[in-house]
């Protein structure tokens, strides 16, 4: 149980910044003490982690800006469906912003 609940508080934390990545491989490592399903997951994507970092370095600088550009939106996004813009808006004195509430839990 521990580790689904590690494992899933770092899939939520990948793209922000921090351990997110760290966060998903001690999910997994718990896991991986009772199940064998769970190394297998965890060598495959430490694999995978390690090619994709391999590869955004060797990259230019345009796709590496356009990488974190990506990371950015998705930040943005998930923290605009999450309401925090309009909770900060509160906090400010900004309710006659309505466009910072989130669709889904305005």
């Amino acid at each position: 149980m521990l580790g689904t609940l590690v494992l899933a508080a770092g899939i939520v934390a990948i793209p922000y910044p921090g351990p997110g990545w760290a966060i998903v491989f001690v999910g997994l490592a718990i896991l991986a003490s009772e199940f064998a399903w769970a190394k297998r997951v965890l060598t495959f994507a430490k694999g995978k982690y390690d090619a994709w970092t391999d590869w955004l370095g060797r990259q230019n600088l345009f796709v590496k800006l356009l990488v974190i550009g990506a990371t950015g939106l998705i930040v943005v996004g998930t923290l605009w469906l999450l309401n925090a813009f309009w909770l900060v808006a509160g906090w400010v004195g900004l309710q006659e912003w309505t466009w910072l509430q989130s669709p889904i839990l305005g």
